[in-house]
């Protein structure tokens, strides 16, 4: 019987590895726009996210937006978007990927408390729903359909 990885990878599927944090999250690295950065995998979190501090960084065109956005014990938080960005997670990606920005300080700050580094922002279910995510968390990787 073959295993999981080895399905996955005759589907076509990519494998990027996950890091388990002290705070319980999977760390991932990603490129937005060319430039690299650290997110949090969140499947509960319904939209991908980046800092505003991330702007530059990853050379996003900020437009005004009326989503309030909540999560991670903050509620009704000022929200930004930008529209056509690329994504690209190992060998995965699509030019087309919507981010939300908002302050990411109170999450970053429950990280550091906790001697976790602070990340970029957050892959959320739409970027797990493009990309026909699977998530291997015994062996703590994460599978993309490229």
């Amino acid at each position: 019987m073959e295993n999981l990885q080895e399905f996955l990878l005759q589907k076509g599927y990519t494998k990027v590895k996950l890091h388990l944090t002290k705070t319980n999250h999977f760390e991932i690295k990603a490129t937005i726009n060319g430039e690299k950065g650290l997110f949090i995998l969140d499947t509960g979190a319904s939209s991908s996210c980046v800092g505003f501090e991330g702007i530059d960084t990853f050379n996003l065109k900020a437009e005004a937006s009326l989503i309030k956005a909540a999560g991670a014990g903050a509620t009704d938080m000022d929200t930004k978007m930008a529209k056509k960005n690329k994504v690209k997670i190992g060998k995965w990606s699509n030019n087309k990927v919507a981010l939300v920005l908002f302050d990411l300080t109170h999450v970053n700050t429950a990280l550091i408390n906790h001697n976790s580094k602070p990340v970029d922002g957050i892959i959320g279910a739409d970027i797990l729903k493009k990309s026909k995510a699977i998530i291997d968390y015994e062996k703590k990787y994460l599978y993309l359909k490229i």
